[in-house]
């Protein structure tokens, strides 16, 4: 099969060790599908790091680091860890193949109602009084769950990634792709030219939208959990491990998807299976392979 592996950020870490150990233990989690004959293309979040390279720019006054480039920053950093703990892992078991990290753009709609409203959390907390200060800058600021204040961006939704054509070309020479990193940097188009801004866009969604324009047979998203719950964190608490299409949207309308967690990657695995007779899985990293063998995870699907 053609995989689309998303990875989320309990396969990164929170810190450069941190991240160069999990990364390792990822890479040694995916060779067993390359082993089994099967094509892997990579996506991750960024989250963290986003914030680590904020925050490593916070206190110096004269100079502040436009968001976007401290995204494609981040695509290098997380990509240069995955390419070398792979790459490694891979001539251990002596297969011949290249891993290659692309720095992603995500087009996103200008006109999209969430650059009236953002509401993405970003880098470190902050004092009131610094988060008073941002304001005043015109940067838009939230109080976040009652742990001090953050700065917000917009949110908007993916319309296609601008190095599709490059990345797909990629793949059909046989290289392991890692791309869409956070999502993508999210950038317009204005006056016949591409423009990057300040946004997050999601990057289960994105890479929904990646997995499909590379007619991939399956869209895999990683996260913390083994299978995906209704009723969570309650008695009822229910594992679901087959769930179709139409059971999906029956639960996201009686709300049982978290809509700042879960919701968004169900909602990424039914953009994917639009239309088709592919499939989705969301499960852990540790439970890759037994998902993938039907015994953990929850699979979706049409029908």
């Amino acid at each position: 099969m053609k995989i689309f592996i998303a990875l989320g950020g309990n396969a990164l870490g929170d810190t450069p060790k941190e991240q160069k150990t999990q990364t390792i233990e990822t890479a040694s989690t995916l060779i067993p599908l390359i082993k089994d004959g099967h094509e892997l293309i990579i996506s991750h979040g960024n989250g963290p790091q986003i914030g680590m390279i904020s925050k490593a720019f916070e206190n110096n006054e004269d100079f502040d680091m436009p968001f976007p480039e401290s995204g494609g920053m981040s695509q290098g950093y997380i990509g240069f860890h995955l390419e070398e703990a792979l790459q490694n892992e891979l001539k251990k078991e002596g297969i011949e193949k290249c891993v290659v990290t692309i720095l992603s753009r995500t087009l996103v709609d200008p006109k999209d109602p969430a650059f009236q409203n953002p509401t993405k959390p970003i880098g470190s907390f902050l004092t009131k009084d610094e988060g008073e200060s941002l304001k005043k800058k015109g940067i838009p600021v939230i109080e976040d769950s009652g742990r001090g204040y953050r700065r917000v961006v917009p949110s908007p939704e993916p319309v296609k990634i601008l190095e599709e054509k490059g990345i797909k070309k990629l793949v059909n020479s046989g290289f392991l792709v890692i791309c869409g990193g956070g999502g993508g940097i999210p950038t317009i188009e204005k006056n016949g030219m591409y423009e990057s801004i300040p946004a997050v866009i999601d990057k289960d969604k994105s890479s929904a939208k990646l997995a499909a324009s590379l007619d991939c047979d399956l869209l895999v998203i990683l996260t913390a959990v083994d299978e995906v719950f209704i009723s969570f964190g309650t008695e009822n608490e229910r594992a679901l491990r087959d769930l179709s299409v139409e059971e999906a949207l029956s639960y996201m309308e009686s709300e049982e998807f978290g809509k700042g967690s879960m919701q968004p990657k169900i909602e990424a695995c039914l953009d994917f299976l639009k239309n088709s007779d592919k499939q989705a899985l969301i499960t852990s990293s540790e439970k890759l392979q037994e998902a993938l063998d039907k015994k953990s995870g929850t699979w979706i699907h049409n029908c």
